[in-house]
């Protein structure tokens, strides 16, 4: 049986008004160019849920499988939490349609949109939630696509015993080096499977660091080509792979990030209580602690607080 996860270390404190209102618990590790470890705290060898930090992983096993796309930026939907913007949309059903589907056929819930303008533009409008909205139901479609592609039912696709969900598996144990310590059910109905932070940062270092033109390199440079699809217009991973370029950088829930870049390292990390407001300042100073900078880093450093409408304080790395 896997160890439990024991929990992080002091990561981020909440500043209000000079005072330390609250502290955010968890564990980081930072990857050098040879995926040895140079930083760390918390528990970083014990099994966490990645959650969507695993899609760069589950899309090269889809493309193992069979999947094919012609277009990068379908291959970037795929290994996207998308904010569900109208170009999210769009594509989502074009790629449904390309394959005979509609979103009757994902399994994923329906939702609203989890970007703020997209999800108030909708309610402006009296729609409610769909499952093309769901953030997840790139993933779906291409999961769906990968099943006609090999051969397999759709029926029971989401399952953990289904013959995508096995090949799936294998491809997250082959990148992190781990056997899955657990399976459980992510939030849009797929397994989810649980590794350490530590597989998880050597996993995207692998990625990014595979042969141009294999199949890891290909999910790499698709998504780093479209952030603004893996993530949306103001997505915090979209942002960052914009403002620097190389990196790889995929948000999963729970506060959970990780980020590669080719040549430099990677990193990896949980915030326990799953606040994403400790998680960017946390990323900022792990990712300088590797030598990179960038204006981007510069803005994400500290996230302000508010009181009164003016700001009064921040939440700012401590580690």
């Amino acid at each position: 049986m896997a160890k439990t996860y024991e929990g992080g270390a002091p990561l981020a404190e909440v500043i209000r008004s000079e005072f330390v209102e609250g502290v955010h618990r968890g564990s980081v590790v930072v990857l050098d160019a040879s995926g040895a470890t140079v930083a760390a705290a918390g528990d970083v060898t014990s099994a966490i849920f990645p959650r969507s930090s695993s899609k760069p992983m589950q899309a090269i096993g889809m493309l193992r499988a069979g999947l094919s796309l012609s277009d990068p930026a379908d291959l970037a939907l795929v290994s996207a939490s998308h904010a569900g913007e109208e170009f999210h949309l769009e594509r989502v059903g074009a790629l449904l349609a390309r394959a005979g589907l509609d979103e009757s056929a994902l399994h994923c819930p329906p939702d609203l949109p989890v970007g703020e303008a997209a999800r108030e533009a909708v309610l402006r409008a009296g729609g409610g939630p769909t499952r093309i909205q769901m953030n997840c139901s790139g993933k779906h479609s291409g999961m769906l696509l990968t099943c006609l592609a090999a051969g397999w039912p759709l029926d029971g696709y989401w399952r953990p015993e289904h013959p995508l969900q096995q090949r799936l598996r294998e491809s997250i144990e082959e990148f992190t080096g781990e056997e899955v310590a657990a399976v459980g059910v992510d939030g849009c109905g797929a397994p989810v499977l649980a590794v350490s932070l530590t597989g998880l940062a050597g996993a995207f270092l692998r990625v990014v660091s595979a042969e141009v033109g294999s199949l890891p390199r290909t999910v790499a440079d698709a998504m780093r080509a479209y952030p603004e699809i893996v993530g949306g217009t103001q997505a915090d991973d979209t942002r960052l792979m914009r403002g620097i370029p190389g990196l790889l950088a995929k948000v999963g829930a729970e506060g959970v990030i990780a980020a590669a870049l080719p040549g430099v390292g990677a990193v990896a990390l949980k915030i326990d209580d799953g606040a994403a407001r400790a998680r960017m300042p946390v990323l900022v100073s792990a990712l300088r602690r590797l030598g990179v900078d960038a204006p981007v880093l510069t803005e994400y450093a500290e996230v302000p607080l508010f009181g009164g409408g003016v700001p009064v304080g921040a939440v700012r790395p401590v580690w």
